[in-house]
C-alpha cells in the first residue's frame, strides 16, 4: 500500500505540518484547538514527541474554521461540535443556535451601521479649514457637538 493511501484511511498518519497545510490553519492554532478541546488530543508516534492526526481530524478542524469564520464563539463551536458528534439527536438545537448568531450578527450590524452614520454625519461637519481649537470633529468626539 503506497504512503498516500495508507494515509487516507482513519487510522493516525498526520503529522501537524500536513494537517496545517490540509486545512490552511497553523501549527499554533491547532495546538491551541486541543488545549481548549475542540481537537481531541491526537496519538502520538513511537517516542511521542510527534502529533499523529487522523482524517477526522482534518474534518473537525475545517469544521472549526468554518464555524468560526461566520463569526461563532469558541463556545458555540464547541456545543456545535458536541451536537455534531451525536448524529442520532434531532437538529432543532443547531438551528437555536444559529438562529441565535443571525440575531447577535444583526444587532451588530444595526450598532455598526449606527456608528457609520455618526461618524459621517460628524466628518461632514469639518470642511478642515478650522484652526485645531475650532475643529468640529474634535468638538463632537469630546461632546461638543
Amino acid at each position: 500500500m503506497s504512503p498516500d493511501a495508507r494515509r487516507s484511511l482513519d487510522a493516525p498518519g498526520l503529522v501537524i505540518g500536513e494537517l496545517a497545510t490540509r486545512t490552511a490553519t497553523s501549527p499554533e492554532t491547532i495546538r491551541y484547538s486541543e488545549r481548549i478541546g475542540l481537537l481531541p488530543p491526537p496519538q502520538r508516534r513511537g517516542s511521542g514527541r510527534y502529533r499523529m492526526y487522523r482524517a477526522a481530524d482534518v474534518e473537525r478542524l475545517a469544521f472549526v474554521r468554518r464555524a468560526r469564520a461566520l463569526g461563532f464563539s469558541t463556545d458555540a463551536v464547541r456545543d456545535l461540535l458536541g451536537l455534531a458528534d451525536d448524529p442520532e439527536r434531532p437538529c432543532g438545537e443547531v438551528g437555536q443556535l444559529a438562529r441565535a448568531h443571525l440575531m447577535a450578527v444583526e444587532d451588530k450590524l444595526a450598532q455598526l451601521t449606527a456608528l457609520r452614520d455618526e461618524l459621517q454625519r460628524v466628518i461632514g461637519a469639518c470642511a478642515g479649514e478650522h484652526a485645531m481649537a475650532e475643529c468640529r470633529i474634535l468638538g463632537a468626539l469630546s461632546g461638543q457637538s
